[in-house]
This record gives C-alpha cells, sequence and structure tokens, in this order.
C-alpha cells in the first residue's frame, strides 16, 4: 500500500498555484519551487519524495512556468507512473506524461520508425527465454530452466550495460559478475540470440532502449522534433539508472539543463540489472551548478523503526554509505522492533501466521501487513501458513488490478447499469451510491462475507471487494455523487493505473516491496545464508544485500517483527544464526566491527557559486569526452579519468605512489578500506591532472565537495611537491 492509497483518496484541487505549496517542509518546498537549472534530490526512504517532484510539477504547471505537454516525468514502474499520474491529476496538472524509460522510448519509437526506418516496426516480444532457448539449439547447447533463466539474465546485462556479444567476456570479468556458464559460451549465445529476433523480425524490451538511442543518434531532424516537445525532465529513482537509460536521457535532452532528478543511493539494490548510483553520485560533478536538496525528515515510520534504519547503514562501507542520508522520524514513538528466534522454517511461518491472526484480530486491517522475504522460493511456506490460520493474503507481482478479468467485467456491469440503471430490478431497493454498487456487484460474485480458504475465488472476491470499497470512499469524500461519476472515476483511475487496495496480507521479495510501505512488517528469515544471500561473496554484493534489508525495515510505518530459524526443516540441525547485519542491533549481541558513517543531514546545497544564473553553463552540458582522442565517453570509470581505458595515460607515477601512501594511512587512522578515501580512479586521475588549486581538484569526478573539504589541503600539498599538512604524529 502506497501513502498515496492511504490518504484521502479524492482531495480537493488546490485552488491556486501557491495552495500546491500548503503543507510542504522546507527542504520539499525548495524542491518545489526549484524550477530552473539542475536539481538533485536525495530522499531517504520515507521522506515524501514522490509528494515533492509530484508538488514541483504542478506548481510549475499551475504558475504558468511549465507547460503540461512539455514535462516528462521518468520511472521504472508502471505502478509508480501510474502513481505519479494520479497525484498530479488531484493537483490539477492533468497532461502531463509520466511513463518509464521503456513506455517513452517506445512511443517515440512507434512514432518515428516510418520516418526513421521505414515500414512497420518488428514486433515487441515479451519474454526472451524461448529465443535464448532456440538460440541454444542453435549452438547445440543444451540448458536446463535454471541456466535458461540466468543466461536470459546475462543477454539483458549485455544489452543496458551497451556490451556486445564479442565485448561479453571481457566486460563480464571486469564487472566481477560470476557466469552461470563459460563467458565464452555466453558470448556464443549472445550472438545466436540476436541473429533469431532477426530472423524472425522481432525485439525485445532493451532493444526498444536502443534502437531509441540509435534513431536519436543519426537523426538529428528527429532528436530535435523530441527536444522541443520535451524541455523539462523529472527522473525518479534516479540511482537505479543504467548506462543506457543514462545515455538515452542525455540524448533527450541535448544541451539543455533543464532536469530535476531523485533518488537515493542506500536504495541501490537492481545492481545486477546494470542499474548504478554512480549517475545519482556524480550528479554534483556533472553539473556543478546544481542544486542540491536532502530530504531527511521520515513521516512513514516510528523513531524505532529509524533508528534500526539508521543502525544498519552506520556499519555499511562503500561508495554509497558515504552518502547515507541519516533518516529524522517525524512520527510518534511506537512498539521496539521485535525479534524472534525458531527452530526451523515452518515454525517460523507458523508463529508469522500467528501473530498476524492475532493483530487482525485487533482491529489491524490485513492489508496493512505484510511478510517480506529474500526470494520468492519463501513464499510457499508463508501462504500455507496464513491460509491455515484462515488469513486472507495477496501475491505481489500479479496482474495489475484493473487488468484483471473480474474488474473489466465488473466495469462493464456497472457502466451498464449507470446508463440503464432505471430499468433493472436489482437497484430499486438500493438508495445510495454504494448500496447501488453493491447490487450490481454481488450479480458479478460479490458478498457480504468472503469464500472460506484462498486461491482464485478468494482472489476474485478481492478485488470486487475492492471496488465495493471504493465506492464508500468515493461517496463519502463526494455527497451526492451518482453511478456515472463513479464509472467515470474508475475510467479516470484504470487510465492512470491508479488502483484501490485489496484487502489481504500482502506476501513479497524484499526487491518487489521497494516503494511499498505498511503499517505492520515481517521480515522473516534473517538468517547468514539468506540475508546476506549465500552466493553474495564480494564486498559491494554483500553491501547491496544491506540495503536490501534497509529497503525492508523501512517499508514498516509502525510495528516491525525480525525472525529466523535456526534451520530449515523439523528436526534439522540448528547451524544457522541470524545475520550479521543485526549484530549491534539486536538484544544481546554485539556491534560488528567497521565503521561510523557520516551522516547526511537534511538541508540544501547550492552549486558552486559563479556556475548558476542566466549565463549559459554549455561546459557542463556538453558530453564529456576523451582528452587524448576525443571519442564520447560514457562508462563511469572512463569520465573519472576523462580518457578511455586504451589511451595512453600522462600519469606521474611518483606522484600516484605518494598519493597511495597518504591514502593508506588515512585509511589506517580512521579505520575503513582505503577505497573509501579515495578509489584507484580517483587516484589516478588526480595523478594524471596534478591539479595546482582547489578548483581543478573540485572538477576531478569522485572528489566532491565532502571530499575536496576533507582531503583537499593534503592532497594539493602533495601535489605540488610537499609533505600533507595534516600528516602529523599528533593527529
Amino acid at each position: 500500500m502506497t501513502a498515496a492509497t492511504r490518504s484521502t483518496l479524492f482531495p480537493q484541487v488546490p485552488d491556486s498555484a501557491d495552495a500546491v505549496l500548503d503543507g510542504l517542509d522546507p527542504e520539499q518546498r525548495e524542491v518545489a519551487t526549484a524550477l530552473h537549472g539542475p536539481v538533485c534530490v536525495l530522499a531517504g526512504a520515507g521522506t515524501g519524495k514522490t509528494r515533492a517532484i509530484t508538488h514541483r510539477i504542478a506548481y510549475g504547471v499551475r504558475a504558468g512556468i511549465l507547460h503540461p505537454s512539455s514535462v516528462l516525468a521518468v520511472t521504472f514502474t508502471n505502478r509508480a507512473a501510474g502513481e505519479m499520474r494520479g497525484r498530479l491529476r488531484q493537483l490539477g496538472a492533468a497532461g502531463v506524461q509520466a511513463r518509464t524509460f521503456h513506455s517513452a522510448a517506445l512511443r517515440q519509437l512507434h512514432y518515428f520508425w516510418p520516418k526513421a526506418i521505414g515500414g512497420s516496426m518488428p514486433r515487441l516480444v515479451d519474454r526472451k527465454a524461448q529465443l535464448v532457448a532456440d538460440a541454444a539449439a542453435a549452438c547445440r547447447i543444451r540448458l536446463d530452466r535454471g541456466e535458461l533463466r540466468d543466461v536470459t539474465a546475462e543477454i539483458e546485462w549485455s544489452k543496458v550495460t551497451q556490451t556486445v556479444p564479442a565485448d561479453y567476456a571481457p566486460a563480464a570479468a571486469k564487472a566481477g559478475r560470476e557466469t552461470p556458464r563459460a563467458p565464452a559460451e555466453i558470448a556464443q549465445l549472445y550472438a545466436a540470440y540476436e541473429d533469431v529476433k532477426r530472423e524472425r523480425a522481432v525485439i525485445d524490451f532493451e532493444d526498444v532502449l536502443l534502437l531509441t538511442v540509435a534513431v536519436l543518434q543519426d537523426r538529428h531532424d528527429i532528436a530535435e522534433q523530441v527536444r522541443a516537445q520535451y524541455q523539462h525532465f523529472v527522473v525518479d529513482e534516479y540511482q537505479d539508472v543504467s548506462p543506457l537509460q543514462q545515455r538515452l536521457l542525455d540524448l533527450w535532452l541535448g544541451d539543455r539543463d533543464s532536469l530535476c532528478v531523485v533518488g537515493d543511493a542506500s536504495q541501490t539494490i537492481y545492481s545486477f540489472t546494470g542499474a548504478t548510483p554512480d549517475h545519482l553520485l556524480d550528479f554534483r560533478t556533472r553539473h556543478p551548478g546544481a542544486t542540491v536538496v536532502k530530504l531527511v525528515r521520515d513521516y512513514r515510520s516510528t523513531p524505532q523503526v529509524v533508528h534500526l534504519a539508521n543502525g544498519l547503514l552506520a556499519q555499511a562501507k562503500g561508495r554509497a554509505a558515504d552518502h547515507r542520508l541519516e533518516l529524522v522520524s517525524q512520527r510518534a514513538p511506537g512498539p521496539e522492533p521485535v525479534y524472534s528466534e525458531y527452530t526451523d522454517e515452518p515454525a517460523e511461518a507458523e508463529g508469522a501466521a500467528r501473530r498476524i491472526r492475532e493483530l487482525i484480530d485487533s482491529g489491524v486491517p490485513a492489508a496493512e501487513i505484510a511478510i517480506l522475504f529474500r526470494t520468492n522460493a519463501q513464499s510457499e511456506t508463508y501462504e500455507q501458513a496464513l491460509a491455515d490460520a484462515g488469513v486472507p493474503y495477496q501475491l505481489r507481482g500479479a496482474e495489475r488490478f484493473f487488468d484483471r478479468p473480474e474488474v473489466r467485467k465488473a466495469g462493464v456491469a456497472l457502466r451498464g447499469a449507470a446508463r440503464f440503471g432505471g430499468n433493472d430490478s436489482l437497484l430499486d431497493d438500493a438508495v445510495d451510491l454504494p448500496s447501488q454498487v453493491r447490487a450490481v456487484l454481488s450479480g458479478e460474485g460479490w458478498t457480504t462475507r468472503p469464500p472460506a480458504g484462498s486461491g482464485a475465488v478468494r482472489e476474485r472476491w478481492e478485488s470486487l471487494a475492492a471496488l465495493v470499497n471504493l465506492a464508500q470512499d468515493f461517496s463519502t469524500a463526494q455527497p451526492g455523487a451518482t453511478l456515472a461519476d463513479l464509472v467515470a472515476e474508475l475510467d479516470e483511475r484504470a487510465n492512470a493505473q491508479h488502483a484501490p487496495t485489496v484487502q489481504g496480507v500482502t506476501l513479497a521479495s524484499l526487491h518487489s516491496a521497494k516503494g511499498l510501505e505498511w503499517d505492520v512488517v515481517f521480515l522473516v528469515g534473517v538468517a547468514e545464508g539468506m540475508m546476506p544471500i549465500t552466493y553474495a561473496k564480494t564486498d559491494e554484493q554483500i553491501e547491496e544485500e544491506r540495503r536490501l534489508l534497509y529497503v525492508g525495515v523501512t517499508r514498516a510505518r509502525e510495528r516491525l517483527h525480525v525472525s529466523w530459524a535456526l534451520s530449515r526443516s523439523p528436526g534439522g540441525r540448528p547451524s544457522r544464526r541470524p545475520s550479521r547485519f543485526l549484530d549491534g542491533l539486536r538484544p544481546g549481541s554485539t556491534a560488528t566491527t567497521g565503521r561510523t558513517a557520516a551522516g547526511g543531514a537534511g538541508g540544501i546545497e547550492r552549486g558552486i557559486p559563479g556556475t548558476r544564473g542566466s549565463t549559459p553553463r554549455r561546459d557542463q552540458r556538453t558530453p564529456a569526452r576523451c582528452r587524448v582522442c576525443g571519442r564520447t565517453l560514457t562508462d563511469a570509470g572512463e569520465m573519472k579519468l576523462m580518457r578511455c581505458d586504451d589511451c595512453p595515460s600522462d600519469m606521474n607515477e611518483g606522484l600516484y605512489e605518494r598519493l597511495r601512501e597518504w591514502r593508506a594511512d588515512q585509511a589506517r587512522r580512521s579505520g575503513q578500506p582505503a577505497f573509501c578515501v579515495f578509489t584507484d580512479r580517483t587516484l589516478v586521475a588526480i595523478a594524471e591532472t596534478a591539479p595546482d588549486d582547489e578548483h581543478e581538484l573540485a572538477r576531478i569526478p569522485g572528489v566532491g565537495m565532502r571530499k575536496l573539504n576533507r582531503y583537499g589541503t593534503d592532497v594539493l600539498a602533495i601535489c605540488a611537491g610537499q609533505l600533507a599538512g595534516g600528516d602529523t604524529d599528533q593527529d
């Protein structure tokens, strides 16, 4: 359940542009009114980022600064795009395009294909698995079901990172990917897969982005037509942007900077798909004149939940941890998180179901409760336990509400009743809108009491019950509303994919729970081997697992239950232990040795003086180019060096070694890994540039204002051939 569906469902449209700003906190208001130039919003979990950016768009539209059709708001899921459209409509800013990257690109590709390519556009395939299987058969390679899924994922990763088949093996090795088959075999399968697509004249979802990029690069007239249409861009969940999506965004923008990005590096949990927070973390480097607003006021969770979330990140390592936001709860105190240990997984599931049954019996709505787990395979045990306890549930990731057959059929029945209700005996005794809807939907299978058990019958009833509840809310918000008014509202919501909530406990994986929230959350299976997952080996993978648990914790508004089992099955050896991420946080445990991250406070940071204002900043808006060969750079690592990896380096080797020695000493003193001071690439870039002053040093990607303030004096001294001023025995 989202904040939108939990708040008043039918608020009044603000009567003026200034009224759009009512109720925003100072940082949110800054986001809403910063309508010119690049803006970066670093928004912690539960801090109202969607509220801030939708009010930003609505304020711009209502104030006459932005034309609705010139704004493109981009996010990552159809649900999030639908919620954004619904909120904008409620704020009086209908007409703004809110789409996923793929949806926006597909729309443009459909429109420009006849002009750019000619003929009809190839058919878009929904799933790659069969094509990959056919490619494997052509290569005489046998794949089982698991390998087929994993190879498909590798192909998807290759395409979003713009890796061609011939370059797959070195790219996978460079990225540290654990490949399901030999890299050479995957490269062969990847090439064969592309051949199969060409033979059958089909494209996949990644091709939509790749082809749109190709059209915009090759046809400047089309690129200018798109830029003339869209002049203001908002990108949500920017920490999840892939290199391919960033490339498309750059082409949409051209040489302009009317861009607002929103994200949180601590919620980066999709790196396996090619997503990277580097674009978010490097935004200030690419746009020195950007306004940076940090949202840390947590309106979602109690101080107890927020304390646990902050505690998880306080022990984190790596670049994302350097930019973590320390949340400050704005809610009244609530209960402490509950930690439970069970002998085995079935006992853990039964324990969760029993507690949920008690919560529901005490008045907590089932829809306000969720069970979150690391892998989908854990779902079955909890489905069975909830069914045995008589608790209704729904699986996250099922068919969208308004696409369900029973909802479509109910919509037809309600539309017919709205037109010809005077001749329908079902409505004779219906005195108001809710009773009319109940009467109509009773003919579709809705009853006052839910059917016993679970499965398709129960899911169908839950869908109809959601419509009944929606009618009641609509009638309360708009007294005197008719059945025709409700039908019109349903059509609007269907177009926006803004669905009401089905009454049932949510079962979801931690990945699919991103962006959602509940009053009560059960985090289950929080044991070593599952959290972090067994196959997480590298430091980067472990840290992503920590962030995944952080996402799970921050889904809870009021109550949080954390549990683990000592063995998998009854009678098994109790060899498991609670997750290392809980060390020092759960009662009776000792903190893991590590560092305490600096933690970011909320507030507003202006751009470097002289880079904001009316003066064009074309040096910031042009693409990054190699300073040796002039090629456009898209790889984040190459952009740090400002040259291609293959181009010769003019690095001062002696300076590089002095910087490495200084970094090792800094890392030793602060008790953190060396890369947390500066990465190897940043040191190479410093040694190649040998900056003379703070301005030159600040321009090097990977330095940033915080590290400039902390290390700048030492680094500049070393570059000048002097001893680091801060490196004394007394430090």
